[in-house]
């Protein structure tokens, strides 16, 4: 770990907080990586985003904190138990990260209903596919079907001591059942079936709405300071 090579960014606007510049650090892409590497990567707060492996290096700035959820003493709260039950009749295949026409097509429509200024709604499925799957790493695209229509795919990271939740896109016509949040729920099982410790999430920013939602998970830790800290 200590002798990764990295490059950082030059800094450009934010794309979470206004009137802020972030940085990041990505591991030089000359260095290659597996599942086993990136165990050890993202247990010291990186991500990955495609093939890229990136974390945070903001010179002014730290609200970015990589974040998992303690899986072994997880309890739902009482919406996410809502969720679940209001999703009981959901069936679930784990795929291979591989195209299908059928997970394209939902991810455009989500992008266009949630973001359509952004360039993600205008994706080739070449840079869709770029974007979401690995060449390197143990990845699934995880389908999620109600009354056998698919309603949403999740992308999950299957890691040596957790599961990574890299990305969720669902129906936006169903979005009154919380799929995102029942994905993460669902991902939190099966890494307690699998007998793993961690659910990752990704980055949590306080300020940041869309982003902070993560602390309904709890118990939560954040990788702060170089060591991993409960956060509520």
């Amino acid at each position: 770990m200590s002798s990764i090579s990295l490059l950082v960014t030059p800094p450009q606007s934010c794309s979470y907080l206004d009137d802020r510049e972030s940085q990041s650090a990505f591991v030089n892409p000359a260095l290659t990586l597996d599942t086993k590497l990136y165990s050890q990567l993202i247990a010291h707060g990186f991500r990955r985003s495609g093939d890229d492996v990136y974390s945070p290096r903001c010179t002014e700035c730290s609200e970015c904190v990589a974040c998992r959820i303690q899986v072994a003493e997880f309890k739902p709260s009482r919406n996410q138990k809502r969720c679940l039950k209001k999703n009981k009749q959901m069936s679930v295949n784990v795929q291979a990260a591989t195209f299908k026409q059928e997970h394209y097509d939902l991810y455009m429509r989500y992008q266009q209903h949630k973001h359509p200024e952004s360039a993600m709604a205008s994706s080739t499925p070449e840079e869709y596919l770029s974007f979401l799957g690995s060449s390197w790493c143990k990845t699934s695209f995880v389908e999620f079907y109600l009354d056998e229509q698919l309603a949403a795919v999740a992308i999950v990271d299957f890691l040596d001591k957790g599961l990574s939740a890299v990305y969720t896109f669902f129906d936006p016509d169903l979005s009154t059942y919380s799929l995102g949040i029942y994905a993460v729920l669902w991902q939190i099982e099966q890494a307690q079936q699998m007998g793993l410790d961690y659910v990752y999430l990704g980055f949590w920013i306080a300020n940041c709405k869309k982003m902070a939602y993560k602390t309904q998970y709890q118990p939560l830790q954040g990788f702060i300071n170089r060591r991993w800290e409960l956060i509520n």
